[in-house]
């Protein structure tokens, strides 16, 4: 499935060699039947930690988790991948901001608008929500990453916003930190208490 993921990845992208056959091959050969775009690699992180939470191997179940490399990309990723292509179902989560670029995308594609599930912010902020920002806190301490979020918290940037909209903007201040905590933060959630989008996203699967 990884090698499924790369190769759609390399058509999204314009690759002009033969990564569409490669795509319809391996797709027909892994018994591939949905596809979940998802804006970036920490909502990967986290779909795939609930998925785990829950015992479902989603790849042996035929269903591939993308990055998309942005909401923009929805539209190429539709037609790639659902009726007009592959014929794959889709699914997935946007930001609200994003929701335009979803809709649109999806109407191109002749996708139905309600399989795909929106954050009111993002996926960070459900999460965060969810847990109570001393819940992440303490995740972020355990995590050994309290004095750089001290550090981040006396920026005179930070005084004005929120614990949560704080939060947020510290998981974001290093490469590679949010897909990191897309899976602790997940991995913490009681399981009867999911961000109502990401909950559904999986019972949708």
């Amino acid at each position: 499935m990884g090698t499924f993921r790369e190769t759609v990845t390399a058509w999204a992208a314009g690759d002009l060699g033969d990564s569409g056959d490669s795509a319809r091959e391996l797709a027909r050969r892994l018994s591939v039947r949905t596809a979940v775009l998802l804006e970036g690699p920490s909502d990967v992180a986290a779909v795939e930690a609930l998925a785990a939470a829950r015992d479902r191997d989603l790849a042996a179940e035929g269903v591939c988790v993308l990055a998309m490399g942005g909401a923009m990309s929805i539209g190429r990723y539709t037609q790639l991948l659902g009726p007009p292509g592959l014929g794959l179902g889709l699914t997935g989560l946007c930001d609200e901001n994003e929701r335009g670029y979803f809709v649109r995308g999806l109407e191109r594609a002749g996708v139905e608008q309600h399989k795909f599930f929106v954050c009111s912010a993002d996926l960070e902020d459900e999460l965060i929500r969810t847990l109570g920002t001393t819940r992440v806190r303490e995740l972020v301490e355990e995590e050994g990453d309290l004095r750089p979020l001290q550090t981040f918290l006396n920026q005179p940037a930070q005084r004005g916003r929120t614990p949560q909209q704080q939060m947020r903007r510290f998981f974001g201040t290093k490469k590679g930190r949010k897909i990191r905590y897309g899976h602790v933060l997940v991995e913490a959630l009681d399981p009867h208490r999911v961000p109502a989008p990401l909950d559904g996203l999986l019972a949708s699967l």
